[in-house]
């Protein structure tokens, strides 16, 4: 209690006052009064302020007890006021203690006054206490209310029942519902029927009371049918008897992280095959040039109906499957860039209209639609066809019961909200390429894992799972975009989109004519650490009459054309990466001395891996492993009449 205790008196007779000073000073309060006789001067003491009790006579000649508290609890409600009176009976002083009196107190019996003023006196700091007690609490509330609407993470509480109570906004927007929508169902209702067992297992273990909490990576289902990724947090609240009451959920959207997981676990994917496919490229590009070369070697000395050519030829069959698989390890691992140059689609598209139709069964009906002056693109047109290829051989094993297969072209814009739009294309102008079938269709579990490399739902040894990640990966390089529809029974249609270039078209290069080999008489030096290779090559050049030296690495090289006494050497055919000397060093020191030498340049190794030798660059001729017998005398052919 204060003290001094600042009391205002409203106390006709003075005497009386300071008797009432006097008991309360005896009971150990120390006060200071300030006494008052009238209406007016009680009203203008209550506006001046500073008085923490008021002591009220009941009568007075021109006022009265029961008005002076009307007055003080209609502007001063939160001073305690006690009546201390000597005409007070028991009817008036309930009146009083109605009409908001603290208390009363009769003259006579003023030992009761000190503790009458001390519960008082108890009561306002008990009020002010709640007040600041109730304050707090309002704030916190406040700030609580504040945390939960405003919270980033969803916020939930749920019943015993799993079914919410009480959602914030956040959780809302994540899932798609409203608040109304929500206390409608139980979580399990939006939750993946893959995850939904151990949800509520976890949620029932927390009701019994066998757990506290628990931590969970689920996927929930939208409003819209799309699935969200969420770390779903979950602690217990108890009543008194440790029975839940209810539990508290913290949902965070953890989609974007799962994608960015799945893309690293990709691209760590996509190194791995990218070195094992860059170290075994070159060896086995070696091997297939052998395996392709004397193929083609034992078919030229067969005749037509010799029953040894079918198998020579399966033999080149299972040759170009294998350069094909290695060359799609490299396109999609990265490891070989593509050669981009501007082009008409359609044109592709024809030249490779009579292969396509090979691919597809008699029973499936296949057309071709090509649109009227579709814009040009800039791509790879070996790649294209590559593409193209594993899309109808994809059609075909999906309707081993026949159907349709269409492929068409045409001219598109995509804008920002287009359905149709792939997610990560820009807007522009495309030239669409589209392949539709009639097959089986896919599941969303299917085409989820479409692109990812190894995927395939063929059966064993029938596919790869390289097929459509490559086609990805061309597309990416090509600067499109591939997306893909598919239900089941339903067919499905992939969807390439190029953009479209202003430039004039590329003049196409001069495609090789079949017949006999040509032949000459120059002298040429083969250079090549591979002996098999080595032997290949010298063979089938010396069997178009050419006189042929060979090395077998570059510091070899420059030994045998020093030595060299009869005819000039004309050209070299040397790989790119050999030991002690490469090729590239090699072909700069026989340069300077034989500055009219031409130098063709051969490899098994990926485009990286050679790229940094400078045999990619414009100019410089290059020949790829495996080739044949047929494209390397050609090429020495077309060298040499330049």
């Amino acid at each position: 209690m204060k003290s001094p205790l600042r009391i205002l008196h409203l106390e006709d007779d003075l005497n009386g006052a300071a008797f009432v000073q006097s008991a309360l000073e005896a009971e150990g309060i120390v006060c200071a009064i300030t006494c008052v006789q009238s209406r007016d001067n009680f009203v203008a003491s209550l506006e001046r302020g500073g008085f923490d009790l008021i002591l009220s006579d009941f009568s007075l000649p021109a006022f009265d007890g029961l008005s002076a508290i009307e007055i003080v609890r209609t502007r001063w409600p939160a001073i305690p006021m006690i009546l201390v009176s000597g005409t007070l009976g028991e009817e008036l002083a309930i009146d009083s203690l109605k009409s908001g009196a603290t208390d009363y107190v009769l003259k006579e019996r003023l030992a009761r006054l000190a503790p009458a003023v001390r519960r008082a006196m108890k009561d306002v700091e008990d009020r002010a206490v709640n007040r600041r007690t109730e304050t707090v609490l309002a704030e916190t509330e406040q700030r609580l209310q504040i945390i939960f609407t405003e919270s980033p993470l969803g916020i939930a509480l749920v019943g015993v029942d799993g079914r919410p109570v009480l959602t914030n906004t956040a959780l809302q927007k994540m899932l798609g519902y409203t608040g109304e929508e929500l206390n409608r169902m139980p979580f399990a209702n939006f939750t993946h029927s893959e995850d939904c067992a151990e949800d509520k297992e976890l949620y029932r273990q927390l009701v019994q009371g066998t757990r506290t909490s628990y931590q969970l990576e689920k996927r929930y289902i939208r409003k819209d049918g799309q699935t969200l990724w969420a770390r779903l947090s979950v602690n217990v609240a108890r009543e008194a008897e440790d029975r839940a009451s209810f539990a508290i959920g913290m949902v965070e959207d953890i989609t974007e992280r799962r994608q960015l997981q799945a893309q690293f676990i990709e691209a760590q994917k996509m190194e791995v095959i990218g070195r094992l496919a860059g170290g075994v490229a070159h060896d086995f590009n070696n091997i297939l040039a052998v395996i392709m070369g004397y193929s083609d070697l034992i078919a030229a000395g067969l005749r037509s109906d010799d029953p040894l050519r079918k198998y020579t030829e399966e033999l080149r069959h299972a040759s170009e499957r294998a350069a094909g698989l290695t060359q799609q390890l490299l396109v999609f691992s990265r490891k070989q860039t593509v050669q981009p140059v501007v082009l008409d689609l359609n044109a592709v598209v024809e030249e490779l209209d009579k292969m396509l139709r090979r691919l597809v069964d008699e029973h499936i009906e296949m057309t071709i639609a090509l649109g009227a002056q579709i814009g040009r693109i800039k791509a790879d047109s070996g790649y294209i066809g590559q593409v193209l290829m594993n899309l109808v051989v994809n059609a075909r094993d999906a309707m081993p019961n026949g159907g349709r297969l269409g492929i068409a072209t045409v001219n598109v814009t995509l804008h920002e909200k287009d359905a149709g739009k792939p997610a990560d294309a820009k807007p522009g102008d495309y030239v669409m390429l589209k392949v539709t079938d009639t097959g089986t269709g896919m599941t969303d579990e299917v085409k989820a894992h479409l692109f990812e490399a190894f995927f395939t739902t063929k059966p064993l040894g029938k596919g790869a799972g390289l097929g459509l990640a490559t086609c990805q990966t061309i597309m990416q390089q090509s600067g499109g975009y591939i997306a893909v529809e598919s239900e089941i029974d339903q067919g499905t249609t992939f969807a390439l989109f190029f953009p479209r270039v202003a430039q004039p078209l590329d003049v196409p290069a001069r495609r090789t004519q079949p017949g006999p080999l040509p032949r000459g008489t120059e002298t040429l030096l083969v250079v090549e650490d591979e002996p098999a290779v080595k032997q290949l090559a010298c063979g089938v050049l010396k069997a178009q009459g050419y006189e042929v030296l060979s090395a077998s690495n570059g510091r070899d090289a420059l030994q045998v054309a020093s030595e060299r006494k009869g005819s000039p050497i004309r050209l070299v055919v040397t790989d790119v990466i050999m030991p002690l000397m490469g090729g590239k060093v090699m072909a700069e020191w026989l340069k300077t001395t034989y500055p009219c030498l031409k130098i063709l340049f051969t490899s098994g190794y990926p485009d990286e891996a050679i790229a940094h030798q400078g045999v990619l660059e414009t100019g410089v001729e290059f020949l790829p492993k495996p080739y044949t017998p047929a494209t390397l005398a050609r090429k020495v052919r077309e060298m040499l009449d330049r």
